[in-house]
């Protein structure tokens, strides 16, 4: 029979006794540490852990859960721990590229992601993702424009309310966030971006890679912040190209970057493997 899981993460000021003091107190409750991760940022003196853990016996999550407040004091700690069988709850921004779109929902039909999709939502209507199955997730067409994006915005903000979003992805959602928005969802907002060295922005950014004889096209997976594409990274990737690649097949080799470093940084996420600590992240893959 397979036992529930469970995780606690713990960012602090690095000291010494902070992992004894933790596996102490799991080891105390009956938990049997499945997995475990840490790492000692030397250069600003935080550390950061994840541990995976389970019961043998005794399920006593609960009474766990609420007495480790006491550790995390004496350690000055932020931490959460959380049940796994619980699916976090998401909502997933989309113009009108689809290929981001439709490689989660795969993901997740078959499994592959954990998450429980609680809407769509794009600025363009509903009939343009034809051949889209959505699986019966709500759709909800929220058109921008200038005179009507902070109305937008509000509206966005109610819907993330009233589903009880946990995470906002932006699967190529063509619209750039409010500074306010993008504050209100510091930590739990990721965006896909199309990165190059040297990186091109505005239109046809594969196209403007080609007329520069680019050598490797790739993805950038971040956390969205105020500042525009330069939100702390997840995770990227890249792929080699050269002058035998026209511009169509930039694109190609683009849609299948983003899509797997998309699925990639969300799945880190929903299994609290990414510390966000200012502009860097700490990510702890399994």
């Amino acid at each position: 029979m397979r036992r529930n899981t469970y995780i606690l993460t713990v960012s602090c000021p690095n000291r010494a006794g902070i992992v004894a003091a933790v596996s102490q107190y799991l080891f105390r409750f009956g938990a049997n540490i499945v997995e475990s991760h840490q790492f000692d940022d030397n250069a600003v003196a935080q550390f950061f852990m994840r541990v995976k853990f389970d019961f043998v016996a005794e399920n006593r999550f609960e009474e766990l859960r609420a007495e480790f407040a006491p550790i995390a004091r004496q350690f000055e700690m932020n931490w959460k721990i959380r049940e796994t069988a619980v699916p976090r709850r998401v909502l997933i921004l989309v113009s009108k590229l689809d290929h981001c779109l439709v490689d989660l929902l795969y993901r997740w039909r078959t499994g592959d992601l954990a998450f429980e999709p609680v809407g769509i939502i794009s600025n363009h209507p509903e009939d343009i993702f034809q051949g889209v199955d959505f699986h019966g997730i709500q759709f909800d067409h929220i058109p921008v424009t200038g005179d009507t994006k902070q109305k937008q915005e509000a509206r966005l903000l109610e819907i993330i309310d009233e589903r009880g979003v946990d995470l906002v992805v932006l699967a190529r959602y063509m619209q750039i966030l409010s500074s306010q928005l993008a504050a209100n969802l510091a930590g739990k907002c990721i965006n896909i971006h199309h990165s190059f060295l040297p990186g091109f922005k505005g239109a046809r950014p594969y196209h403007q890679a080609y007329d520069r004889g680019v050598k490797v096209v790739g993805a950038t997976a971040h956390y969205v912040t105020q500042d525009l594409d330069e939100g702390p990274i997840i995770t990227q990737d890249v792929e080699p190209i050269s002058h035998r690649h026209d511009p169509m097949e930039l694109v190609r080799l683009g849609r299948d970057i983003e899509r797997r470093v998309l699925a990639k940084a969300i799945r880190l996420h929903l299994e609290d493997r990414v510390f966000v600590h200012g502009m860097r992240t700490v990510v702890f893959e399994g």
